[in-house]
Parts: structure tokens; sequence; C-alpha cells
């Protein structure tokens, strides 16, 4: 089961937007007040010795949370962000480069695959290092939905 939740924020206030929605979340889902969290060794935030995942991120007008029992990825982008056509030969894999090329909105088909890469990113904690074109995903993946103006794309992984 993943819980997802989303608030609208004030620019600068991302960081500790999440942070407290993330306890609100964890004392909704669990009755019980928030866990200390650690870095793991790949720099991926977590609650030690607990079998609940957390994923959190923001752009410049939303936080959004992602909670599992499963380790999560989540990435948002502001759907009307603008995105540099160029940046798709340097972080597309060539399926995911055939697919954008031939979309009706190519911004939007580069942002979904932009959140796609960074919500594995995160799930694994691979981050993402050099450009992220080893994946092979698809342009009209069901993990990514509309939320408040913004692409969100939730990855869990087991």
């Amino acid at each position: 089961m993943i819980a997802l939740r989303c608030l609208p924020i004030a620019p600068g206030e991302g960081h500790p937007a999440g942070r407290k929605l993330l306890e609100e979340m964890v004392r909704e889902f669990t009755g019980q007040p928030m866990p200390p969290i650690a870095v793991t060794e790949r720099g991926k935030p977590c609650f030690p010795g607990s079998d609940l995942h957390f994923s959190i991120s923001h752009s410049k007008g939303h936080v959004f949370c992602a909670l599992s029992h499963s380790p999560i990825g989540i990435d948002a982008e502001e759907a009307d962000r603008p995105i540099a056509p160029g940046l798709a030969e340097k972080i597309l894999s060539p399926g995911e480069y055939a697919q954008w090329q031939r979309a009706a909105d190519p911004r939007k088909a580069l942002l979904t695959f932009w959140v796609l890469k960074e919500a594995q990113a995160k799930c694994t904690a691979e981050g993402l290092r050099g450009y992220p074109n080893h994946t092979n995903f698809s342009v009209d993946d069901p993990r990514v939905q509309q939320i408040s103006g913004c692409l969100v794309a939730v990855i869990e992984g087991e």
C-alpha cells in the first residue's frame, strides 16, 4: 500500500514542508510519532530498523510525500516547466528517445521520462550519476500522474 500526499508551498519552503508532511503522514499511517531519520551509505534517507519507507519531492509550488512498506521513490516537476529538448539525447535510452520523437507533446514526454528516472533513482538509491540513459520506460507509464499541476512519478520497489 502506498500513501501519497501533496501540499502547496511557497518558494523556499520545500525541505521543511516535506519533513512536516512526512511527520503528519507517519503519525496517520502508524499512530506513532515519526522515528529518527538516518541516511544510508548511498545517501538515501530512511527510518533505521523500520519496514516503513518514504520519499519526498518538491517542486516550485508543491511538496509530495510517499510512504510504503516497500522501498519507494517519488519525483515531481511542474507540468509547465520548460525543459531543453537537447537533454533528450543525453538522458533517454534509444527506446525512450524513439517514443519522445513520436510524442504529440515532446516537452511533456521528456518531463515524464525525467520524473520516472528520478523516482527510480530514489527508490533504488542509485542516484542520478552521469546521464540516466539506461532505463526503458514508457511515455504512457501508469506510475506517472498529473497532480496539482505537476507530473508525479511514484515507483515502488520490492
